[in-house]
């Protein structure tokens, strides 16, 4: 469903047996039979499932329950059969998963907006945060299981968590800095180390507790309640998916909102401000069942011995690099000096796997910008839908959506239909089919993007300038601009379009008159001149907008062309009093039908348009403007930004091919890897899965800021055509890849260690037989040594 950001990994190994036990009689973990999960879900289902035989009980019989044993009792109630432990596990998960997702779903429009960050630094940010959060977990779960245990990891990184959470809520709160009460932080730099920081502290909480929570949820149960851990899996899944869900809705609607003590500007304290109290009730109610949880100790972690083996080889075959020194057949083989042969076999198993996860990275460098990228690209679009309107931060909503229904839809049609075919589609092929759908989705971003390029205005470059004309007389008037054809500007109408030029000062005559007036423009910006049928009178020049509305706002204006002043207001906006011939500030005006009401002393009317998304308009009061039931016809509208014309609906191709590509790559992509390795090395593939996605944001940031392509398009077809290559070579490795059957290596691994000890057991019987036969043999010389004496 989302990316897989590994919400229960479990790190089990047996550490505390001999060499020659230690990795035997592990549970092999069948995957097939969970592909009905969203991807996330599967993932943290197939290293939670371990669980069911707890680290701290492998030497145990069993029959042995491990919640009898000395320490980390609770006292946990049993309601129907579950212990109530577990409800406040539960409930815990669904408030943490709620509070990161709705954080994360607004987050770079607040880089982008509240921050004032351009969109390559905010998708960079975001990237390096989201990279953060995969890396963690490996460090989460290494402190768990070796120092703190489950319980104290999760309530300290909690604590991390949620002043994390309260700290970003704090930054975005304009008040703090905004000392001229203009909506704006004059303070900037308080509100990005803020949020920094609170960014820093939620990526090390929400990563850290996450390899914690599911594993600690399932140590609540006995052995023999095989039935009721299955069952709190799945509502434990359901718990994550619902508040990851809920929270990509209910957050963007929260920051489309407006409030503020002295201002009112878009309310990303209260998008902020909800997940960190979910957090903090996170918090107190996993504090709350204290006293009910079962608490194994930590028993220390499968990932630092296979690091230590590692290490160990490459230091003895620097130390051996001598030709003198006998070649060995594998690199791993020189371990063996000091770990078991079973340990490097699995070991070489996993290695195996991991090799083929060096390609992976460039399939998540694009899945992850549908958070970045592609929500940057829907705030240019029209996202009125009839009944609903979206907000481009709820977008994301669709791939959660999509994949609830894909899954099944390709585990129990799709899939049976190309083995009926007769194709063998191996879960690598699968992976390599997953990448190309994702680079299809990109195609579809870049067509989506060049749509909206064509509805973009062309703003002046910085040794440009551009003039638009609106004549304030009730009569037309020809206006000459130099190098271009007379134009005929009608009655209290303004230009279409603004006129280009490269030069500051542009000499404009009117009507017959050869006198010409030289106006003095600014390079990089927008004006409108005012204009009247006399050139000796004072033309006014106002200042533009050079760039879209944001957040999908209309940015609205008044010029009063009447003898007398004028009010204009309206529910969500003030224009106040605009001088005769006389232009009134930009206001924000919300998508949907406003009223606005014009007044000039006892007579007023009532002026309605219906907005849509990031549109700019100069609305006209003419010197004809006459007060009463039919003003609205007299006002004339300038068009000076056009609204966001292409529909948020585009995006759903895109999303759609990218939500196939994780069903088909994510999905198969752990089952193939889970069925790869031997099950007590699941950690070692976990943390190399997580590393992989890590990784493949960094990528995104090292594009994003090294390539600084002119057009979104062509970042777009730039990742495409990356993830295509890397595909070709993904699939050149899968070709000469060869399944194995870890359960079966294992075994004859086994048996050898059995036929050894076997044979030692016999060498050492014989040994003891030969030591009597001779003691035997000596005693009878002794014996007959004292007979001769005697006889003597």
């Amino acid at each position: 469903m989302f990316p897989p950001i590994i919400n229960a990994t479990l790190w089990t190994a047996d550490q505390g047996a001999n060499k020659t036990q230690k990795y035997r009689n592990t549970p092999t973990v069948k995957v097939s039979q969970y592909q009905r999960l969203p991807a996330e879900i599967l993932e943290e289902y197939q290293t939670a499932v371990e669980v069911r035989q707890p680290l701290h009980s492998r030497s145990m019989t069993d029959n042995e329950d491990p919640k009898k044993q000395k320490g980390g009792k609770g006292t946990s109630k049993v309601l129907f059969g579950y212990p109530l432990s577990i409800f406040f596990i539960v409930v815990n998960e669904f408030c943490e998963r709620f509070s990161y997702y709705g954080m994360r779903a607004v987050l770079v429009l607040y880089f982008k907006y509240f921050l004032r960050w351009d969109d390559d630094l905010a998708t960079s940010i975001y990237h390096v945060f989201v990279a953060l959060c995969y890396l963690t977990p490996i460090l989460g779960a290494i402190v768990a299981d070796s120092w703190l245990g489950k319980f104290k990891t999760i309530i300290y990184l909690s604590i991390v968590y949620a002043i994390g959470q309260v700290t970003m809520a704090v930054s975005a709160i304009h008040d703090i800095t905004d000392t001229d009460r203009d909506g704006t932080p004059n303070n900037m730099t308080v509100h990005v180390v803020l949020s920094m920081l609170g960014l820093l502290l939620i990526a090390l909480g929400t990563g850290g507790i996450k390899p914690c929570v599911a594993a600690f949820g399932g140590d609540q149960f006995s052995d023999h309640q095989e039935k009721q851990r299955r069952t709190f899996f799945s509502v434990f899944y359901l718990c994550i998916n619902g508040g990851s869900l809920l929270s990509t809705i209910i957050t963007p609607i929260l920051r489309a909102q407006d409030c503020g003590i002295y201002s009112q500007q878009k309310c990303y304290s209260l998008a902020f401000g909800v997940p960190a109290a979910l957090m903090l009730v996170a918090l107190v109610v996993f504090i709350a069942g204290n006293g009910m949880y079962y608490k194994a100790e930590p028993q220390g972690n499968i990932m630092l011995d296979v690091c230590k083996c590692i290490g160990f080889a490459i230091k003895n075959r620097y130390k051996h690099r001598s030709s003198q020194y006998p070649k060995r057949q594998h690199w791993m083989d020189w371990a063996e000096d000091k770990y078991a042969k079973l340990l490097i076999a699995q070991i070489k198993m996993v290695l195996r796997v991991l090799f083929l996860y060096i390609p992976l990275p460039m399939f998540w460098t694009l899945f992850d910008q549908k958070g970045s990228r592609w929500t940057l690209q829907a705030t240019n679009l029209n996202g009125n839908f009839g009944l609903l309107v979206i907000q481009p931060d709820q977008m994301q909503t669709v791939n959660p959506i999509l994949i609830l229904t894909l899954v099944p839809v390709m585990d129990s049609i799709i899939y049976p239909l190309i083995r009926k075919c007769g194709a063998n589609f191996t879960p690598l092929k699968r992976m390599a089919v997953g990448m190309m759908m994702a680079a299809i989705a990109f195609v579809c971003a870049a067509v989506v993007q060049i749509e909206i390029d064509k509805t973009l205005p062309t703003f002046p470059s910085a040794s440009q300038s551009q003039l638009k004309l609106l004549n304030m007389e009730s009569n037309p008037v020809t206006v000459q601009l130099p190098g271009l054809d007379p134009l005929l500007l009608p009655a209290a109408q303004a230009s279409d379009d603004f006129f280009t030029f490269d030069t500051e000062t542009v000499g404009i005559s009117v009507g017959n008159s050869s006198t010409v007036k030289n106006i003095t423009l600014a390079k990089g910006n927008r004006k409108t001149l005012l204009i009247t049928s006399s050139i000796n009178d004072n033309w006014v020049l106002t200042n533009d907008l050079i760039s879209k509305p944001q957040e999908g706002n209309n940015e609205i204006r008044f010029i009063n062309g009447l003898s007398t002043t004028i009010n204009v207001s309206a529910p969500a906006a003030d224009f106040g009093v605009i001088e005769s011939f006389y232009y009134s500030n930009y206001s924000k005006i919300k998508t949907g039908k406003t009223i606005f009401t014009i007044r000039s002393g006892s007579q007023s009317c009532e002026y309605s348009r219906d907005f849509g998304f990031g549109s700019s308009y100069t609305f006209f009061i003419p010197s004809t403007f006459v007060f009463g039931p039919n003003c609205q016809e007299s006002v004339t509208v300038a068009e000076d930004i056009k609204p966001n014309s292409v529909h948020m609906a585009l995006q759903i191709p895109q999303y759609f091919f990218i939500t196939v590509g994780e069903v088909m790559f994510s999905v198969t992509g752990l089952e193939f890897s889970y069925s790869q390795a031997p099950s007590n090395m699941k950690a070692v593939l976990q943390a190399g899965w997580l590393l992989t996605v890590a990784v493949g944001n960094f990528i995104v940031l090292i594009v994003a800021e090294l390539a600084k392509l002119p057009k979104q398009w062509a970042e777009y077809i730039l990742f495409a055509s990356l993830l295509v290559v890397v595909c070709v070579i993904f699939s050149i490795m899968a070709h000469f890849y060869t399944y194995i059957d870890p359960a079966e290596i294992e075994a004859q691994f086994n048996k050898k260690v059995d036929e050894v000890e076997e044979e030692e057991d016999d060498k050492s019987e014989l040994q003891k037989l030969e030591m009597a036969k001779k003691g035997s043999i000596k005693s009878h010389e002794d014996e007959d040594d004292a007979d001769k004496r005697t006889k003597m």
